[in-house]
């Protein structure tokens, strides 16, 4: 079981917009069972978490259906409903109380943060990021959400070419411990 930050980015290090767009990436040229694609991934995860923002972009663009079926934590401090369906929990606080939560709904699968880079952050900088896989899409933004704002060490373990995506895997250092080294 890894706890991972599965996500794209922009060229330039940004994974939305500066209005939080992720209309830039929906248009871009990726196999869906090429190389480190999202179903290969997806398979192995068994509980999500995301911040408010991605929770909102998500139920706007799936017409406010929840389209997951693992369980999913939305830390927020925003006043947002859960879906009619689906088992969304609405949580703040300290990520490594809801990490151990996770941990035994995963019931031994993946864990993957789907963002955005400051709650992948908040997992890195308790020690509980392991792995960081990042689809570079061939576009800039310019400006955005950082992928992601901290300075991590990273170890990469896997890359390949996803038809326009240069797609990594990385694994985080982290020290004796159980911190991130950097």
């Amino acid at each position: 079981m890894s706890t991972c930050f599965y996500t794209a980015s922009s060229l330039d290090g940004f994974i939305a917009t500066p209005d939080d767009s992720l209309d830039w990436l929906l248009n871009q040229d990726i196999d869906e069972n090429g190389p480190m694609a999202y179903p290969g991934f997806i398979a192995d995860v068994g509980a999500l978490a995301m911040g408010a923002t991605t929770y909102e972009w998500v139920m706007e663009h799936e017409n406010g259906e929840w389209t997951y079926d693992q369980p999913t934590w939305v830390f927020t401090h925003r006043d947002l409903r859960p879906p009619q369906h689906g088992d969304v929990r609405l949580v703040q606080g300290d990520v490594r109380r809801v990490h151990a939560e996770m941990t035994a709904v995963a019931e031994g699968r993946d864990i993957w943060i789907v963002g955005g880079g400051e709650l992948a952050g908040q997992f890195a900088d308790a020690g509980l990021l392991d792995e960081v896989w990042v689809q570079f899409a061939p576009v800039t933004l310019g400006a955005g959400a950082p992928l992601l704002p901290r300075r991590l060490d990273l170890e990469l373990i896997d890359v390949a070419r996803n038809r326009a995506f240069a797609c990594t895997r990385y694994r985080v250092l982290h020290d004796a411990q159980g911190r991130d080294a950097a």
